[in-house]
């Protein structure tokens, strides 16, 4: 990608535009499959802090018990300040993978649990991802939220272990973006793995055309090929 598009980029970022195609999500609008917190408190503290900030919630969640849920592009530790109100603001559960050995003070144990971090042994790499599909073949709701460039810095290539584990686990792939042009956490559609990665890879990719990074320097190169074909 050249330094062009970054600087285009950066300009469209300081001037927010919204989405005219997705809606705005609500709460209300979640059916009665997809995971939910179930708490009172927070989608209200959630709504007012994305309202303070400017942010909104768009798209669709469809409604299933189970995903692997992609969050991109991730280029800030900022990004959590307005993902994290909009998943309180839906009262939507998402759950990320931890390691086991947070989990042996039994207090924070109990506030991971609550936040939705789920225990996984990362020092037995052979088992990681059985031990993922696992989990969702106890058949209860789970929303897994995966970050597939696997840092915030500039990659080459994503990580490909959400794939096999969707394809594993029977469960679609759930994109969601951070646009920092439109100030949106957009949920895309689903992508259903049919086993033949170099052809659901690039209907995953083509839905981020466009979307913008807090830093876009760093954005990672399958975002950036895309955005250069849409040019």
């Amino acid at each position: 990608m050249t330094s062009k598009f970054f600087k285009r980029s950066k300009a469209a970022a300081s001037k927010p535009t919204r989405s005219k195609v997705l809606p705005s999500l609500s709460k209300k609008q979640l059916g009665d499959l997809v995971p939910k917190r179930g708490n009172k408190f927070a989608p209200k503290i959630g709504s007012a802090l994305l309202k303070a900030v400017g942010w909104r919630t768009v798209g669709e969640i469809p409604n299933i018990p189970q995903a692997v849920v992609l969050a991109l592009p991730h280029t800030s530790n900022v990004d959590g300040i307005y993902a994290i109100p909009s998943l309180f603001a839906l009262d939507l559960k998402i759950s990320i993978m931890g390691k086991h050995t947070l989990f042996k003070v039994p207090v924070f144990a109990q506030l991971l649990k609550w936040i939705g971090v789920i225990p996984i042994d990362r020092g037995n790499k052979g088992s990681v991802l059985q031990a993922s599909i696992d989990k969702f073949k106890t058949g209860k709701p789970l929303f897994l939220g995966l970050a597939p460039e696997g840092t915030r810095q500039y990659t080459k290539d994503w990580k490909t272990g959400f794939y096999y584990l969707a394809l594993g686990a029977g469960v679609p792939i759930l994109p969601v973006a951070m646009d920092y042009k439109t100030k949106e956490i957009r949920f895309m559609s689903p992508v259903y793995p049919t086993g033949n990665i170099d052809v659901d890879l690039p209907k995953i990719y083509a839905q981020y055309r466009g979307v913008v990074p807090r830093y876009p320097e760093r954005l990672s190169q399958p975002l950036q090929d895309i955005n250069h074909l849409a040019e």
